[in-house]
């Protein structure tokens, strides 16, 4: 989606193939790798991603396991990793920035929002271009939908330099390390292939959002610039490469940063109807529930799986990673660190359903969006499991 594919020629709030080309330029360099090298890495990664398929159907139980036809499988650089998700956010950010630009024109501010929409592109480049080093990997289930021809399933990401930087910061074995990578990612891209009506009904529940705010299209314009430049300060103090290692007791300068996003404008406090603050309850707890089976998933990996799994648990929870970045930046964005509590949240409910009715039980979940559960039965398990009929 280009800067002026909105409507007519009416700008883009963000100019998207702005920020691909910016994150292009300014992502930093990965590890120094031969050609032969980056072949073998490349091989070895999707080894490891086919590798890990059966085990999360064991774990899981879950059929879709079987056969992921519908999605792709990507190892890519850092570069392609940030071009990938301009091309994400604009598929769920697509409708609510259109109808702020069309707003926004009719207002007669045609010219500013040219302008804003080259400023915030650039910047939203700087960002990408900053998280391109922190993502080791990451299903997109809603890029493809910007090509009809390919709007049948989504995309594994696996970014290929981050993991080989990691593996080697941490000193661990590579094909455990990646398998252990491929776990995670892969539980998620099953989530979508089990639930296949789940991609467009959360697309759905976020454009339920949209008239709301397009009442507050300023507020809403200042909140995605103060995010996009609270975040991309960080590659102006010199801190892209650090983390903290202190046990987890401090933050890393990413979490101190998306701390200085100010809390003025966001999603929270702009709404107003019971329509809106109900679809974002909803999409709260299916973003719990999808963080916390696929946490859960990760804890039922054991040593016969990967067999240092136990070393490379405590030497990456140590390291203060940068897991969950592009999470913690949108979640700034929206204004929604007071509710969405996913990752803790998400892994009880999962762990308090599969302990009271067995995995088969609860998956249950994936079979329709009613039987999601609500951001109240996140909280209280029991009654979900009540409410199925379980």
């Amino acid at each position: 989606m280009d800067a002026h594919a909105a409507s007519g020629n009416i700008p883009s709030v963000i100019n998207w193939d702005l920020a691909a080309a910016t994150a292009a330029r300014l992502t930093p360099a990965g590890p120094a790798l031969s050609s032969t090298e980056i072949g073998a890495a490349v091989a070895n990664l999707r080894e490891m991603a086919d590798k890990s398929v059966p085990h999360v159907h064991e774990i899981t139980g879950l059929d879709a396991a079987k056969d992921l036809r519908d999605s792709q499988v990507l190892v890519v650089d850092r570069a392609s990793w940030a071009k990938a998700n301009t091309q994400s956010f604009a598929v769920m950010l697509g409708s609510t920035l259109e109808r702020l630009a069309v707003k926004q024109q009719e207002a007669n501010k045609g010219g500013s929002l040219a302008v804003s929409g080259t400023v915030m592109g650039a910047q939203l480049g700087a960002v990408l271009a900053f998280l391109s080093s922190k993502v080791l990997g990451q299903y997109d289930p809603f890029a493809a939908l910007a090509t009809p021809a390919r709007s049948s399933g989504g995309r594994l990401l696996l970014v290929a330099p981050n993991i080989i930087t990691v593996e080697r910061e941490l000193k661990v074995d590579p094909d455990d390390f990646r398998l252990w990578v491929c776990l995670h990612e892969q539980t998620h891209r099953v989530q979508f292939a089990a639930a296949p009506w789940l991609r467009h009904h959360m697309l759905n529940e976020v454009d339920k959002l949209g008239g709301t705010l397009m009442g507050n299209a300023e507020n809403l314009s200042d909140r995605i610039s103060a995010a996009v430049q609270s975040l991309g300060n960080m590659r102006n103090k010199g801190n892209a490469g650090s983390t903290a290692s202190n046990g987890g007791a401090q933050t890393s300068p990413t979490e101190q940063t998306l701390d200085q996003v100010p809390d003025r404008g966001g999603i929270l406090d702009l709404l107003q109807g019971p329509e809106e603050k109900a679809a974002l309850s909803h999409l709260t707890a299916v973003m719990s529930l999808l963080e916390g089976h696929a946490n859960v998933v990760m804890d039922a990996v054991d040593a016969s799986i990967v067999p240092t799994v136990k070393t490379i648990r405590q030497r990456f929870n140590s390291r203060g990673g940068d897991r969950g970045v592009v999470e913690k930046f949108f979640r700034k964005l929206l204004g929604l660190d007071a509710k969405m509590r996913q990752y803790s949240d998400g892994s009880r409910f999962v762990r308090a359903v599969v302990d009271q009715v067995g995995m088969a039980g609860f998956n249950a979940v994936w079979e329709a969006e009613e039987h999601l559960p609500t951001e109240a039965e996140i909280h209280d398990p029991a009654r979900w499991v009540v409410r199925m009929g379980l």
